[in-house]
């Protein structure tokens, strides 16, 4: 692949609203192809490198399946190939580019995703970074236009900290048209930096900021959350459960939002903490089918990155 056509998605911003439908198009051809037992192998002999320094259940085991089914492989690449320890990021990164076809790094501060990308001769896509989760939002707004139709004009609530799912959902759903109303603590809410950059790259966002669950749920087709310690905070967990305490996503406040709302978390769950039982197994939750996604997603967006489709 020459330069001039190389891609990465390290955050939804990366991607316009057209190559956002797009990738939910041939997600949604992938995906009912595999209902009817059709494996297309759209990818056949590439490979792909799975670059994590995080634990990870969905993220590794979807991107895996999705290139088993495209006819293509994967290495799982861990603290064993010493990337950042026994040799310069620059030797490291291109070297592996010689290898494999994509890279997916999981990784811990988004400048490092950042410095892999920049000496990458292939292309890198984001699989978790402390900022950033865009595959998580991509799924999540693909299980929401399969729930409710097209998504222009309506809304999705995020209850909890403002973490880098729900950066990535703003800059997702402020790309297709989507409000996203997020109830936060001050302390935990979207910061100036962030706001400031989704403002000038996303200049038709619209987002609603509250401190009020209830008014961020009222006219919402989706409640979303999250843990409200995520991996490498455990020490802030005390604080962080005080703080959030009155943001736990339960039937009463599912009960303010319209029929047929359907609650989403990107999991794991905290249960009892951010969520009840009652509704991540009620008949609001969308948890499974949202899971199952990623990897439909995926696929898709693999197979637009790597021009497998026309």
């Amino acid at each position: 692949m020459s330069d001039a056509s190389l891609r990465h998605v390290l955050s939804v911003m990366d991607l316009t609203a057209d190559e956002i439908r797009r990738v939910f198009a041939i997600s949604k051809d992938l995906k009912e192809k595999l209902r009817s037992g059709v494996r297309e192998p759209l990818l056949p002999g590439r490979t792909m490198a799975l670059l994590f320094e995080k634990p990870s259940l969905r993220t590794r085991v979807s991107f895996e399946t999705a290139m088993a089914h495209l006819g293509g492989t994967t290495l799982f690449l861990g603290a064993d190939v010493g990337w950042g320890k026994r040799e310069s990021a620059s030797d490291f990164t291109q070297v592996l580019s010689q290898y494999v076809d994509l890279i997916v790094c999981r990784t811990t501060a988004h400048s490092r995703l950042e410095e892999l990308a920049r000496y990458a001769t292939c292309p890198v896509i984001n699989g978790l970074t402390d900022l950033s989760h865009p595959c998580q939002a991509l799924a999540d707004l693909f299980t929401l236009d399969e729930i409710h139709g097209p998504l222009e004009g309506k809304r999705l609530a995020y209850i909890g900290d403002a973490n880098n799912v729900a950066r990535s959902l703003a800059i997702c759903c402020g790309k297709l048209g989507v409000e996203l109303a997020i109830a936060s603590p001050k302390q935990y809410s979207f910061d100036r930096e962030f706001l400031d950059r989704l403002a000038r790259n996303v200049p038709e966002v619209k987002l609603l900021q509250t401190e009020d669950p209830r008014e961020a749920v009222r006219g919402a087709i989706g409640v979303y959350t999250d843990v409200w310690t995520s991996m490498g905070q455990e020490a802030e967990s005390v604080v962080r459960r005080q703080a959030l305490a009155q943001y736990q996503v339960n039937a009463a406040l599912m009960e303010l939002a319209p029929e047929g709302a359907v609650f989403l978390h990107c999991l794991p769950a905290k249960r009892g903490e951010e969520v009840t039982d009652e509704v991540i197994d009620g008949h609001y939750s969308a948890v499974i089918v949202q899971a199952a996604n990623r990897m439909h997603v995926q696929k898709g967006l693999m197979a637009w990155l790597l021009n497998a489709i026309d």
